[in-house]
């Protein structure tokens, strides 16, 4: 027999062990957030169990079970304070899912940066940057925008120049005052916390992504970022959020994206993701054609909804 509470024999252990074993078994069958027996669903791939520590008279035991491919993750955290012993159950989303924010004017309110500083760069060539030609291509890599509004100009060499001073300016602007959008640090955290994977999907390039990265608040919790340099096409094709997707190891159907540009909703909905649009550098009227959403500030978004949005995938607008 194994005696009192906390008994450290190991035949009280094998026991406690069993104990344990068997109420994983119970539990996981009938309280699964799916419904599922988990069990009879998969085979069973790897089981562990073991005892961890014990602190003041407490064992603390963990009975991890993981399931073939989907893969599904169960914990239970079993303190042997009473016979049986209580076990919690902890589990992950059951489908890992992630948002990829686009960098300027989502998470920083970039708009006016870039344009002083597409203005101050122009001018070195004799060239003007207008407000409708900046707003019309906000959003695309620089290089896209040299070549587009100034065709035959320059050739890749200055062009490559062109871009490399523009986003030095736009950097100097950016590292004497961070415009962090209204929300986006709250946001990042409570994505977080809820087991959301972040990632950074840019036009712009590394440099530009680091500073932000730097500036936020939370900034580390974005683990994954994807820049102009490493596409070969730019914003509306979804090279950048597929590749933001891979890096992630997260399924773009389980991604949603958060965007303030046309080109970028356009981009997340070509990549299967579900398209978030963010009011501000955009009208609705230009965003509502691929948007799945659109919001009007990122304090109304939060972790369930958007894991729902990603689940069901219906076309929604938020006023």
């Amino acid at each position: 027999m194994c005696g009192g509470l906390g008994q450290t024999n190991p035949t009280c252990r094998k026991d406690n062990k069993k104990s344990n074993d068997d109420l994983f078994h119970a539990k996981n069958a009938s309280t699964n957030p799916d419904g599922m027996n988990r069990q009879n669903s998969a085979p069973q791939n790897i089981s562990f169990d073991a005892w961890l520590m014990r602190i003041d008279q407490i064992d603390l035991f963990v009975s991890i079970r993981v399931n073939s491919w989907p893969l599904s993750f169960f914990a239970f955290l079993c303190v042997s304070v009473v016979s049986p012993p209580h076990c919690i159950y902890i589990s992950p989303m059951p489908n890992p899912q992630a948002v990829i924010f686009d960098m300027d004017g989502v998470l920083v309110d970039s708009y006016s940066a870039h344009f002083e500083s597409w203005k101050t760069s122009a001018a070195r060539y004799g060239l003007t940057m207008t407000q409708p030609d900046f707003a019309a291509t906000f959003g695309r890599t620089s290089r896209d925008i040299i070549r587009h509004l100034w065709p035959n100009k320059f050739d890749d060499a200055q062009v490559t120049a062109f871009d490399a001073a523009k986003e030095s300016d736009y950097r100097d602007i950016l590292r004497a005052k961070l415009p962090v959008m209204p929300g986006a640090e709250d946001l990042i955290a409570s994505l977080h916390k809820a087991g959301f994977a972040l990632a950074i999907g840019s036009s712009g390039p590394k440099e530009n992504v680091a500073v932000v990265l730097k500036g936020l608040r939370n900034g580390s919790f974005i683990t994954q970022t994807v820049n102009g340099s490493e596409v070969k096409h730019g914003k509306p094709d979804p090279q950048v959020f597929l590749l933001a997707a891979q890096k992630l190891g997260i399924a773009p159907q389980n991604c949603a994206v958060i965007e303030d540009a046309p080109a970028g909703v356009e981009a997340a909905r070509r990549a299967a993701m579900f398209s978030i649009g963010l009011l501000g550098t955009a009208p609705r009227e230009a965003l509502a054609k691929y948007a799945n959403v659109i919001v009007a500030n990122l304090n109304e978004l939060n972790p369930p909804q958007i894991a729902h949005w990603i689940a069901n995938k219906k076309n929604r607008s938020i006023q």
